[in-house]
C-alpha cells in the first residue's frame, strides 16, 4: 500500500537540477505557477534532508490562490533528525511529517517532537529511510497522492525502490555543465543501460520558454 507517486523536476537541457553552487532557478514564471497548482491537487510533498539544508524551502501553495488547508502534507527524509528547528519546512503554515531512523540522536527527536502540534515525527528504518516502510506509513495517514521534489539522491533512491509511478519534467533551454552539479536522479546509478528506469511518454507541450514532458513509469 502506497501513494501514487510523481517525481517532478526541472532540470537543463544536460539534465542539471542544480549548479556545483547549488544555485537551482532553472524554470520560468509560468512552470512555477503550474507547480503550485500541482501541490494544491496533492496530498502530499517529499523532500530530503539535503534540500531543506540548501534551499530551506517553505513547500506551500503559495503563488497561486489558495487557502491554508490546499497546502500538502510536508515529508522530509531525514535519517539523523537534522532539519533545523527554525526550518521553513516545519513552520505553522502547514503539517509536517519527518522521517527518522533509530540512529537519529534521542535529543534531535525530542526537540523536533518540540516543535508544534503540525510536527509529527517517525522512526522509519534503523539506519537509513525505509522508503517503502515510509510510503506504507503515508498511505495509512490517508496520504493517495505524493509530490517528489527531489533532490537528486532521494529521486534515485525512489526510483531503484520502484516507487515512482510518473515522471514530470520542466526542460529549460539552458546548459549549465559541470562534473559536480547534481542531475535529475544521483545516487549509485545503474551499470548498463539496459537497467535504466523505463518511461512512456504520455504528454508533452510548451510553457513559456519551456517544455514539459510527462512520463508514466514502466514497471
Amino acid at each position: 500500500m502506497k501513494p501514487y507517486v510523481i517525481l517532478n523536476s526541472a532540470m537543463t537541457l544536460d539534465g542539471k537540477i542544480a549548479t556545483k553552487t547549488g544555485s537551482s532557478e532553472i524554470s520560468g514564471p509560468e512552470d512555477l505557477l503550474r507547480v503550485h497548482r500541482l501541490r494544491k491537487e496533492l496530498d502530499s510533498i517529499m523532500v530530503g534532508i539535503n534540500t531543506v539544508l540548501e534551499d530551506d524551502p517553505r513547500l506551500t501553495v503559495h503563488k497561486v490562490p489558495s487557502e491554508k488547508s490546499d497546502n500538502p502534507l510536508r515529508v522530509v527524509t531525514d535519517s539523523r533528525a537534522r532539519t533545523p528547528l527554525n526550518s521553513r519546512v516545519i513552520n505553522e503554515e502547514a503539517s509536517t511529517l519527518v522521517a527518522v531512523t533509530e540512529k537519529a540522536s534521542p535529543q534531535k527527536l525530542q526537540a523536533l517532537k518540540g516543535v508544534g502540534e503540525n510536527v509529527d515525527v517517525v522512526i522509519t528504518g534503523k539506519y537509513q529511510v525505509d522508503l517503502s516502510l515510509l510510503m506504507n506509513e503515508l498511505a495509512q495517514k490517508g496520504v493517495r497522492t505524493l509530490m517528489l521534489e527531489g533532490g537528486s539522491t532521494l529521486n534515485y533512491s525512489m526510483l531503484e525502490t520502484g516507487l515512482v509511478d510518473e515522471v514530470r519534467v520542466c526542460l529549460a533551454p539552458m546548459i549549465a555543465g559541470g562534473v559536480n552539479a547534481k542531475t535529475l536522479a544521483g545516487g549509485e546509478g545503474v551499470a548498463y543501460m539496459k537497467d535504466a528506469f523505463k518511461l512512456k511518454l504520455k504528454k508533452s507541450y510548451n510553457l513559456g520558454e519551456d517544455l514539459i514532458l510527462e512520463y508514466t513509469v514502466i514497471k
